[in-house]
C-alpha cells in the first residue's frame, strides 16, 4: 500500500496547558515517526480548511456559528472536559480538512491508505454539542462527504477506548453507513451498549462490543481478526473509515483497559488485511490517546503496518 500522512503544525494551535488533548499529543507522534525513520516512506498530505458547508454535511449551521464566536471571543470551556481556545475552530476545520484531503487522494488512487495525525479529535461531538475533547466529528463528516459523492456503504471502525456517541447517533437511522465499535463500558460517555443496533433502516447497521476494564490483547486479536473482518465482508462497503484512539493502551492514564503496543499491531494489522484483500481504500484518523510515549509508539507502529500491508 502506499500510504498517506496528513499532518500540519496548525494542530498544535488548539492547546491548553494541563489538559489531557494538549498539543504535546502531536508533538510526540511526529517524534516517534521521525525517530523510525517513517517520514521518509511516507506521501505527506497537507490539510485543507474544511468549508463551513462540508461542516455542516453532519453539524447544524448554528452549532457551527457558536463555536466560531466562542473561539473569537477568546475561548474557554464549552463543557466540564472541552476547551476551546482563539484558534481552535480555525484548528478544527482544518482537522475536519485533513480527513477530507485525504478522502480525495484515496479516491484519486495517489495513496491507498492515509493516516490523518490531527487533532483536536471528533467522534464524540454531536450535531450541535461539543464534548469528550471534540468540536466538530472529522469522521462523521468525512462518511457524509462520501455519501454525497455517492458512495451508498461506508464502514467505520472505532476502536478508540470511549464510545463514540457522536459518530453513532449520526448514523443510527442509515443503512448507507456501518458503525462498529469496541470500547470500555460502562463508562464516559455512558452510551455504546450491545443492544444499541440502529432503528428503521438503520437497525442491524449499528454493531457495540462493550468491554470491561483490565480487557487486553487476546480478547482484542479475536474481536478483530475474527468478529471485524466478517462483518465487513458481509456488508461489502466501498470505503473503510477508522476512528483510531490509542487510549485502549495499558499504560494510558484516563482509561482502564489493558492492550499492549504489539495488541495494538495486531488490531491495525488485521484491519489493513481486510481492507488488501478486498480491495478498499482505508483512511486512520486519530481520535484518543494521552500517554505520550504509548502513543507516539502506537501510532509508529501503526504506520509501520499500514507501509507493510
Amino acid at each position: 500500500m502506499k500510504t498517506g500522512i496528513v499532518y500540519d503544525n496548525i494542530y498544535l494551535e488548539h492547546n491548553e496547558r494541563g489538559h489531557p488533548e494538549n498539543k504535546d499529543r502531536l508533538i510526540s507522534i511526529v517524534q516517534e515517526i521521525e525517530n523510525s525513520g517513517l517520514f521518509k516512506h511516507l506521501q505527506k498530505i497537507k490539510p485543507r480548511r474544511a468549508t463551513v458547508e462540508e461542516v455542516s454535511l453532519n453539524h447544524d449551521i448554528s452549532y457551527i456559528q457558536e463555536i466560531h464566536d466562542f473561539c473569537a471571543s477568546g475561548g474557554g470551556y464549552l463543557d466540564p472536559d472541552t476547551y476551546a481556545n482563539s484558534m481552535s475552530y480555525e484548528t478544527a476545520l482544518y482537522a475536519v480538512g485533513g480527513v477530507l484531503e485525504g478522502i480525495d487522494r484515496l479516491l484519486s488512487g495517489e495513496v491507498s491508505a492515509v493516516f490523518c495525525a490531527i487533532r483536536p479529535p471528533g467522534h464524540h461531538a454531536e450535531r450541535s454539542r461539543a464534548m469528550g475533547f471534540c468540536l466538530f466529528n472529522n469522521i462523521a463528516i468525512g462518511a457524509h462527504y462520501l455519501l454525497k459523492k455517492g458512495f451508498d456503504r461506508i464502514f467505520i471502525i472505532d476502536f478508540d477506548a470511549h464510545h463514540g456517541n457522536g459518530t453513532q447517533k449520526s448514523f443510527y437511522e442509515e443503512d448507507r453507513v456501518f458503525y462498529f465499535s469496541t470500547h470500555e463500558y460502562p463508562f464516559y460517555p455512558g452510551t455504546g451498549s450491545a443492544e444499541e443496533k440502529g432503528v428503521g433502516k438503520g437497525y442491524g447497521y449499528t454493531y457495540n462490543v462493550p468491554l470491561s476494564a483490565g480487557t487486553g490483547d487476546a480478547e482484542y486479536e479475536d474481536i478483530y481478526t475474527n468478529l471485524v473482518p466478517k462483518l465487513i465482508y458481509e456488508y461489502s462497503p466501498q470505503f473503510l473509515l477508522v476512528s483510531a484512539g490509542y487510549d485502549i493502551h495499558k499504560d494510558d492514564p484516563l482509561t482502564f483497559l489493558n492492550v499492549s503496543t504489539q495488541g495494538v499491531a495486531k488490531i491495525v494489522e488485521s484491519i489493513l488485511k481486510t481492507a488488501k484483500r478486498m480491495d478498499l481504500p482505508v483512511l486512520f484518523a486519530l481520535e484518543g490517546g494521552y500517554n505520550l510515549k504509548a502513543l507516539g509508539e502506537c501510532v509508529a507502529i501503526t504506520i509501520e503496518k499500514m507501509l507493510e500491508a
